[in-house]
């Protein structure tokens, strides 16, 4: 059996989103495992972040800076590169600024992905697929219970709201042109995984507790919680990478049976 430690080196890994913060860690952790990594993002918005620190390094890799909502060039780059794996982090991941460009949030999060989830059907070679969606896909009527894979899918804001409707574009591909039970036809193993509330260094982001936190105590101003009496499954972010990187793994080795969707969390009885 691979472990992630093996799994991916001299492999060729497609990924989306390499210039934010999750895509920035993502990218140092496969250079690590010996991957070659095409890069595919807009550029970075902010001048300190994750992905400025590290372009300088010794990290072997492509960048190409587009727009997943441009089809054509991602088509292009993503089936030239003849990837082994496909991870899609690109997305709006901001719930305030959702709710000021909600065209652009359901643009991006969803039609960035079926134009994702398009190469991969164009692509003539076996591979695995990531997408990364979010724990707000769900629902939510506020019952204080944790979400299974099965609960219904919803949204209040638009970005719930879109990445809910992304991973429904993602479960009619994988039903139409990735059945898990035709895996011998298709080579293509899709998964899309769905996790939240993530922490960690180069996140510089607007609307994020921390950053907020450190940039109010920097400038030495009241720290404002929005929300002070929530409760969150906080993770860091390397948490969720390596659960992506382990199920990466686990769908090369049984592609028909991990061909599905995924919460990935702390345990209940961390929080």
């Amino acid at each position: 059996m691979s472990s992630i430690l093996t799994a991916f080196k001299g492999k060729k890994v497609f990924l989306t989103g390499h210039t934010g913060f999750k895509g920035a860690w993502l990218l140092q952790i496969l250079d690590l495992l010996g991957a070659d990594v095409k890069g595919y993002a807009l550029p970075p918005e902010h001048d300190a972040a994750l992905y400025h620190q590290i372009a300088g390094e010794k990290i072997c890799y492509a960048s190409v800076m587009g727009d997943v909502l441009d089809s054509h060039l991602l088509q292009g780059e993503l089936i030239r590169f003849e990837p082994d794996f496909v991870f899609h982090l690109a997305a709006q991941s901001l719930v305030r600024r959702s709710y000021e460009q909600p065209v652009a949030t359901f643009s991006v999060n969803v039609m960035g992905t079926i134009n994702v989830m398009e190469a991969l059907r164009l692509l003539e070679k076996p591979c695995v697929g990531i997408m990364v969606t979010t724990d707000k896909v769900y629902e939510n009527e506020e019952l204080g219970l944790a979400f299974k894979e099965a609960d219904k899918l919803g949204g209040f804001d638009p970005y719930s709201a879109s990445k809910a409707a992304a991973e429904i574009a993602i479960a009619s591909y994988r039903n139409s042109f990735f059945a898990p039970e035709q895996y011998d036809i298709h080579h293509k193993a899709i998964a899309s995984v769905r996790a939240g509330n993530v922490i960690g260094g180069g996140d510089y982001s607007s609307d994020r507790i921390i950053p907020d936190i450190v940039r109010s105590i920097s400038r030495e101003e009241t720290v404002h919680l929005r929300n002070p009496k929530a409760v969150r499954p906080w993770q860091h972010v390397l948490e969720p990478l390596f659960a992506y990187l382990a199920l990466a793994v686990k769908m090369t080795e049984f592609p028909k049976e991990y061909s599905s969707a995924f919460n990935i969390g702390p345990e209940k009885k961390m929080f």
